[in-house]
């Protein structure tokens, strides 16, 4: 394999910067399992603020931040409603299941998108028979659809019918950030819609660990219950919250530098013989791709990618995942393109 690996496979692959590595090293540590973590307190303080929120809650994984979302509002015997391509449905063990007694319903939206007259005859009647319809799950930006933007009327009409309904909302905003900076719609106006928000630190921000889940404090206080029998009470945990705080002062705007990139890459994807662009609108910094049979399976021509220097990620038989983040220069597009080329020519 070449000395230079170019690593696509997902944003959560960045290495802290120096500068973020200073700011670890430098964070004023406490006991955040007794609230005494400056650092963390700081963070909390901050992204709350930041969402609109009244409080928020550090937590180490984005997993843990949806369940937890999960757990405030649903018990055994409850459903959420969410869409089929979601991460909470197919990328977390099912774990609202698993621990809570909570089951899903899921609804096929387009690149990720419900709209609101698939979900208007979903609510359960209040029958002994059925379970309880008590949430809806919305996902911005979409992972499986290919980092697809929520369009805001969409969030804001299935938000305020799901409330209407007497139902609660919650958000998996892992990249939420992506979202914001591509629309240029303030935080405070993605999120007030939502009665939860989860947000991750550590895939396009770059922090090596980290979510945090916001909402109204009298949840958020229950919320520290939840991530406690999760096993997510951490100690001194500020040498992450200090990442974090750097990347939220540093890395939101540069964000647009990633979107670039992944449209740049699409560019060229588009230009390649045996390989076709899932979605030509590529709105953030997640892009498909569809290999030609006569190359392989997706799996394969990876492999074939890796042997050249580049990591990108099958998703199924035939398509291939890459994802730009602040690891990567426009040179390094530039140089993926033309393994890409290589590849197909050489047939894989």
């Amino acid at each position: 394999m070449p000395t230079e690996t170019l690593d696509f496979r997902s944003d959560t692959v960045t290495k802290p910067t120096p500068a973020m590595r200073a700011a670890i090293a430098e964070a004023e540590l406490g006991d955040d399992v007794l609230g005494d973590d400056p650092t963390v307190n700081r963070l909390q303080e901050r992204i709350a603020e930041m969402l609109g929120k009244e409080a928020a809650l550090f937590v180490p994984s984005g997993t843990m931040s949806n369940l937890t979302g999960v757990r405030l509002h649903c018990r055994a015997g409850d459903e959420l409603i969410c869409e089929a391509g979601c991460h909470i449905y197919n990328f977390e063990q099912s774990g609202y299941a698993q621990l809570f007694g909570v089951s899903a319903r899921p609804v096929e939206g387009v690149a990720g998108v419900m709209r609101l007259e698939q979900l208007e005859e979903l609510v359960r009647p209040g029958d002994p028979h059925f379970v309880r319809t008590r949430l809806v799950c919305l996902e911005n930006t979409h992972n499986r659809g290919g980092g697809k933007i929520q369009p805001y009327d969409v969030v804001e009409a299935i938000c305020r019918w799901a409330h209407d309904a007497g139902l609660r909302t919650h958000l998996d905003g892992a990249r939420l950030f992506n979202a914001i900076v591509a629309t240029g719609i303030e935080a405070p106006r993605w999120t007030r819609h939502f009665d939860t928000v989860s947000v991750c630190f550590s895939k396009g921000l770059g922090a090596p660990v980290g979510s945090a889940l916001t909402g109204p404090r009298e949840l958020i206080d229950e919320a520290v219950r939840h991530r406690k029998v999760l096993g997510g009470g951490m100690r001194q945990a500020g040498v992450l919250a200090a990442a974090a705080l750097y990347a939220l002062d540093h890395h939101v705007e540069r964000l647009a530098d990633d979107h670039a990139n992944a449209r740049r890459l699409a560019e060229a994807i588009a230009q390649i013989d045996r390989l076709q662009l899932a979605d030509d609108s590529i709105d953030t910094n997640l892009l498909f791709f569809r290999v030609d049979p006569a190359l392989g399976t997706a799996a394969e021509f990876c492999t074939a990618l890796k042997r050249r220097g580049l990591l990108m990620l099958a998703t199924s038989r035939t398509t291939i995942r890459a994802v730009t983040h602040l690891g990567l220069t426009e040179r390094d597009v530039d140089r993926a393109a033309e393994i890409l080329r290589d590849s197909a020519l050489a047939g894989g």
